[in-house]
């Protein structure tokens, strides 16, 4: 059996998902981000809300693979999610056939390990990776298929795991400026407590404020600690950790344990803490993860 292996990159040289080859079989990973701060300027007429955040990719992933079929089918390791034309990946690969005009299907799986309604994007980045991997099963040329727009119609940050860069994104999520040459150099531990949070909720509920902001971009390009616990704010910690005090706890406990600077992700419920040493990163995981929540740790790239 040839099984080869490979990376591909995107223009600017970043990794956008690996993938390997048993014969025609493809698998690609879909990796969950955090928020680096999280701003809700205001609300629009179309009904979406204008946001300020500086999206960062970490290493906790879903496994996708591919394999050609007639018809476009999937199954999943969570039983608990649904596999038919509500689920995302279902739906980004009957966009990416009717627009790249294939008469081919495909048999998907998705080994689900990101903890879903966590704030950390484990649907829409499926859903982005099943558009990549795709493209590749099917041989389509993706300088003309419109994988941007097809994202977006996906969700507000759909796009951004087409990119997988640290990247400050504004307007509801979609317009993208990587942080080029930015390296976060510190270690990683995330909190997931057995919390579903509502995104219409978070929203609904959220205080918006254009005026007297950070530049984020610029305030997590600094790397400055001190910096970031005064700057590097989240709008959705106060009515979401008022609704959820569990989730304070779990910031505060972040902080005992030695983070520098710790947050909400997204409108949560995962809650991060950014450390310089690793162990003490690793033991708050495993803290947490006594107290019965999901988490995950990671050293610097």
């Amino acid at each position: 059996m040839l099984y080869t292996h490979g990376t591909a990159y995107n223009n600017t040289g970043t990794r956008i998902f690996q993938f390997i080859a048993n014969s025609h079989v493809l698998s690609a990973t879909a990796p969950a981000k955090i928020n680096l701060g999280l701003h809700v300027l205001r609300k629009r007429t179309d009904g979406y809300h204008d946001l300020a955040t500086v999206f960062h990719p970490i290493g906790w992933a879903d496994t996708l693979t591919a394999d050609y079929a007639e018809t476009i089918s999937l199954t999943c390791t969570d039983t608990t999610l649904s596999s038919g034309e509500d689920n995302l990946v279902v739906r980004a690969a009957r966009l990416l056939k009717a627009s790249g005009g294939v008469d081919l299907g495909a048999v998907l799986h998705l080994t689900k390990v990101l903890p879903h309604g966590a704030g950390l994007g484990g649907g829409s980045s499926d859903a982005a990776t099943v558009l990549q991997i795709l493209c590749k099963l099917w041989r389509l040329d993706s300088t003309t298929i419109p994988l941007a727009s097809l994202a977006l119609g996906l969700g507000s940050d759909v796009p951004f795991f087409l990119r997988r860069c640290t990247a400050y994104a504004r307007g509801r999520g979609e317009v993208l400026s990587p942080l080029e040459g930015y390296r976060f150099p510190f270690s990683l531990a995330v909190v997931v407590n057995p919390v579903h949070i509502s995104t219409a909720w978070a929203f609904q509920h959220v205080e918006v404020r254009e005026t007297g902001r950070a530049d984020l971009a610029e305030v997590v390009r600094s790397n400055d600690l001190d910096r970031w616990r005064l700057e590097l704010t989240n709008d959705f910690e106060g009515p979401v950790f008022s609704q959820w005090p569990v989730l304070r706890r779990t910031k505060s406990d972040l902080m005992r344990a030695g983070a520098l600077f710790a947050s909400l992700t997204g409108t949560g419920s995962g809650v991060y803490g950014v450390f310089e040493s690793y162990k003490c990163a690793e033991d708050a995981a495993k803290e947490a993860a006594a107290r019965g929540c999901t988490t995950w740790c990671e050293g610097p790239p």
